[in-house]
């Protein structure tokens, strides 16, 4: 497979979570998130024939439809429902949540250094905020139960990468450890990476301090750091994020992505 040469910080980072993804698996996209939507799909059109992609509560299979449905219409397309195996209503989701998904993605207004999210806000008085989130939402729940879930973020700034979050929406690995999450008896596995437009982290394991794992193709370590408010374990040696191949592209733009909404990211 020859590797691509032109192609967006959105497509690597869809690519690159693609690939960690498995056949069998059940994927939840709630919020239309393109990059995570556009990685689920991929995955499922080329490596993972068998998982089960659950799109606002319809779990269908995917495998055949020429061209699913597009971002623009991801919530309000009725077609999605034509490949429909189940559909689920929001109250049993809830009551269910050992069973929500093999993984997940979530972004968020803050994120730490030991992978906790904020979506709730900013400032020291939860009652008057400086700056208003989006709420949580089923991320807490989410983020408990799930084996594994993955950090998304559509920039790469300080005030979104800080030292610690002011509100917990989600947590990670709390103020790290090995540990931390056994300690309060969370079953899921928390979070696995960070992607972002310059870098992927994952977590150190026995502190579970966030560990640059690779950089971009095109990107110094210098813009990683002096983007980033904490300071990322960094490996002695720093590899490259691997390239889209020319095929994965083709089936990104052809099948999932035709009106080029990652490209324009």
């Amino acid at each position: 497979m020859g590797c691509a040469e032109d192609y967006s910080a959105a497509e690597l980072m869809a690519v690159f979570l693609s690939r960690d993804l498995r056949d069998g698996e059940m994927a939840h996209l709630g919020a239309n998130q393109p990059v995570p939507r556009a990685a689920v799909l991929l995955a499922h059109l080329t490596h993972a024939p068998n998982m089960k992609v659950s799109q606002s509560l319809t779990l269908a299979n995917l495998i055949d439809v020429p061209r699913p449905v597009p971002y623009s219409e991801f919530f309000t397309d009725w077609r999605r429902a034509r490949w429909a195996e189940s559909y689920r209503l929001g109250h049993e989701v809830f009551a269910d949540v050992k069973r929500f998904a093999d993984f997940f993605f979530l972004g968020g207004i803050q994120i730490d250094r030991f992978g906790n999210v904020n979506l709730i806000g900013t400032g020291t008085d939860y009652r008057r905020l400086d700056f208003r989130g989006p709420g949580s939402g089923a991320a807490a729940m989410a983020s408990t139960f799930c084996p594994r879930y993955y950090l998304v973020a559509g920039d790469h700034n300080k005030r979104l990468l800080v030292d610690k979050v002011d509100f917990i929406s989600a947590f990670g690995f709390g103020d790290g450890g090995r540990e931390a999450r056994n300690a309060l008896g969370l079953p899921g596995g928390g979070p696995k990476y960070l992607v972002t437009p310059l870098c992927v982290m994952d977590f150190e394991p026995e502190t579970k301090r966030m560990r640059l794992a690779s950089l971009h193709p095109g990107v110094a370590l210098e813009q990683v750091l002096e983007n980033t408010s904490f300071d990322p374990v960094l490996p002695e040696n720093i590899p490259t994020t691997a390239a889209p191949t020319s095929e994965e592209l083709a089936v990104l733009r052809g099948r999932i992505d035709p009106q080029g909404t990652l490209r324009r990211g």
